[in-house]
């Protein structure tokens, strides 16, 4: 999980002003009335019921225990009314770390904890199913060998060891979390030579030096561990199943899949430990102190190596083979449109109790099943379907959401509005989020009807703060929005409220939630009537909501900004002709387009047959940035609009055809991107000119 996967923020003061986009003035009347009265059937204490049962005991994808979770959420959503649905699939992963070790060797003997300490005042932690730190895909092996520390272990701090003359060929390297995806701290370190690699979070990053550490403070104690995977194959989901939904083993439709030992999985012992422990390895390097920067937050001076007078010892012994992994979709039929969709999703499996990350978010939306469903009693049913989507298996790799994605493929390209993105999306009282153009809008506009709790404020002012506008970020990677957007090209966003958290720790528990996330637990409701009424708006409106105008807004800024870094390396670069006048064109277009479906609501002429045409074709707008050659760092990355930056995994990168160009200091295949993006540009103002034509 990444919580709002954002970077990169705009400013939404381009928003269009069209409060009820796609309504007409008697059906905006019906809206204002169900939106009423949805914001009063929320439910304030189904929240805190909910997160208590579904964080009862630790709960991997792959186990027993998740099982039971998704059993729970099943059953509420029955009860609710929703039609539901279980996707199984069998994946190539583990359920558990194996066995693992590290320790001292040399100059003296003494073993390392992997484990968090059990508090007395968190009962949660005593809980004998908790388990020691682990990496998922780490390769096993069982290495003693001399320390190199490689800072955040991103790109450029490996190119800056080489640099510096340090090999770290045959090594253990240690990183600290932050800056990258721990995937690519792992792909790097084995790319350079290592032999294994320790991470940790550094308490520069969270930690004493930051405030109070848990259980007094929201701060990584000395014994915290961030769990999580480090799979970096140059696609998302399931490792031997590319393209392709895992489907079970024994069912009807078999798949191919591939042998493990033709995939990039990572063959070097990973493991995370607390900076309890790593003090005694830092503590005691005795090589060239650290370049600028690279100094964290452990009382000693930060060396680049250990000496050979330090050895370590990593052990890893983690087995991999299929498990069955399920996720539950339940569905809202509509009562008008009911093939067009708008889906809403959290994954629910965690490292642990999973508090916050993820089930914040999946309390939330159990709860808006049973809110949808009591609107249905009332003869409130959506117009559109709303699906609510639990992933499973998002932990090690966002692995649940991508195989349905690749199973439904050809049905979401015809029939998804909106995918909207919650995972753990109720960890604090911070509001935050970020999306594709065409969602931007609903976003603010449906901040303004519901009250932030702790003022006298909407939550639109609280999130705007001292600002004019909230800033909306850029979708960037580590959740399950990726193959929604970035394979099929549904408009999507994600969002919630944030705040401190012990990611990934045995301590994100109940205990902790209910101390420091929320205490009082009034942003579950809030979060469920904002995400509500945008799913409810999007629903009912006759003409699908999209902000149609905003494309070219944030195209124009996007390659602004591409063109400013290319010109650091290649002065004499001249621009983006083509994109430039495509640009143009479909500023006009949507300006047109936008003006028209107005004008054509306000009639109110448009017969239910042209609604439906009109919808259809608006559903396409986003695929013209579906292209089927794909990135040259992974094909599966089929929007020319936004991807996962490769080389972070967490950050958004926008006009992904051109980041990885620049990456690469590259002005190769400017050219031919100056087409590929003009193409899809051009295609999406045709597509807008044609249908304002229609209307």
């Amino acid at each position: 999980m990444r919580l709002f996967a954002l970077a990169g923020l705009i400013s939404t003061s381009f928003v269009s002003a069209q409060d009820w986009n796609g309504y007409t003035a008697s059906s905006k009347s019906e809206q204002e009335t169900l939106e009423s009265t949805f914001i009063s059937t929320v439910d304030f204490p189904k929240f805190k019921e909910h997160l208590q049962k579904l964080t009862e005991k630790p709960h991997v994808a792959g186990t027993p225990a998740n099982e039971k979770v998704a059993d729970y959420i099943f059953q509420v959503m029955d009860n609710a009314g929703l039609d539901v649905e279980r996707y199984p699939y069998d994946i190539y992963m583990s359920t558990d770390g194996g066995t693992s070790v590290v320790e001292l060797v040399t100059p003296i003997r003494l073993p390392l904890n992997q484990q968090e300490y059990i508090l007395d005042e968190d009962k949660y932690s005593s809980d004998p199913t908790l388990g020691k730190g682990w990496n998922a895909y780490s390769g096993s092996g069982d290495v003693t060998a001399e320390i190199v520390y490689a800072n955040y272990g991103t790109k450029e701090d490996f190119e800056k060891l080489e640099e510096m003359g340090i090999d770290v060929k045959g090594k253990i390297v240690i990183a600290r979390y932050g800056r990258n995806f721990r995937g690519y701290k792992a792909k790097f370190a084995e790319q350079y030579g290592a032999a294994g690699l320790i991470i940790f979070t550094d308490p520069a990053n969270s930690g004493y030096t930051k405030g109070l550490v848990y259980p007094d403070g929201v701060y990584y104690n000395e014994s915290a561990i961030q769990r999580g995977s480090v799979l970096t194959v140059d696609y998302t989901g399931d490792p031997l199943t590319p393209f392709e939904p895992a489907l079970p083993l024994d069912g009807k439709k078999k798949i191919k899949r591939l042998d493990p030992s033709e995939t990039d999985l990572h063959t070097i012992p990973v493991l995370p430990l607390p900076y309890g422990s790593v003090k005694e390895i830092i503590g005691r390097m005795k090589g060239q102190v650290v370049p600028s920067g690279w100094q964290g937050g452990l009382p000693y001076t930060y060396r680049l190596t250990g000496g050979s007078e330090l050895k370590v010892r990593v052990k890893v012994d983690q087995k991999r083979d299929f498990v069955r992994v399920s996720n539950v979709v339940g569905t809202m039929k509509g009562t008008t449109y009911p093939d067009e969709w708008i889906i809403i999703g959290c994954h629910f499996d965690a490292w642990a109790f999973g508090a916050t990350d993820p089930n914040s978010g999946t309390a939330m939306l159990i709860s808006l099943s049973e809110t949808l469903g009591e609107m249905a009693k009332k003869g409130m049913a959506p117009k559109r379907s709303i699906m609510i989507a639990h992933w499973d298996a998002e932990e090690h790799g966002v692995l649940g959401s991508s195989e349905w994605v690749e199973q439904m493929k050809e049905e979401l390209g015809v029939n998804a509005v909106a995918y909207m993105n919650f995972d753990a999306g109720v960890s604090g009282k911070n509001i935050g989020g970020s999306s594709s153009p065409t969602l931007k809008n609903i976003m603010t506009e449906m901040a303004k009807q519901v009250d932030y709790p702790y003022s006298d404020k909407t939550l639109y002012d609280h999130w705007r703060g001292e600002k004019e506008e909230p800033s909306i970020g850029n979708l960037g990677g580590g959740s399950d929005h990726i193959g929604f957007y970035m394979h099929v090209g549904v408009p999507s966003m994600s969002g919630g409220a944030g705040g401190p958290t012990l990611y990934h720790t045995n301590y994100d528990s109940f205990s902790y939630y209910e101390k420091y996330a929320d205490p009082e637990f009034q942003m579950g409701g809030t979060i469920q009537q904002w995400v509500g009424l945008m799913a409810l708006r999007m629903a009912n409106a006759e003409i699908i909501p999209y902000d149609v105008e905003r494309y070219a807004v944030d195209l124009k800024g996007h390659f602004e900004n591409a063109v400013e870094k290319i010109k650091k390396y290649d002065e004499d670069f001249a621009g983006f002709d083509k994109v430039e006048q495509s640009i143009l064109t479909l500023e006009e277009n949507g300006k047109g387009l936008s003006a028209a479906i107005k004008g054509a609501l306000a009639s109110g002429s448009l017969s239910k047959k042209e609604i439906k045409e009109i919808n259809k074709q608006l559903l396409a707008l986003e695929k013209s940035f579906i292209d089927e050659k794909g990135m040259y760092f992974g094909s599966w990355y089929k929007s020319l609009y936004a991807s996962t930056d490769p080389f972070s995994g967490y950050a958004s990168w926008i006009l992904p055809g051109l980041e990885y160009e620049i990456s690469l200091g590259s002005a190769d295949r400017l050219e031919e991107w100056d087409e590929r993006y003009s193409a899809a540009i051009a295609d999406l103002a045709d597509k807008m000119l044609k249908l304002t034509q229609s209307i």
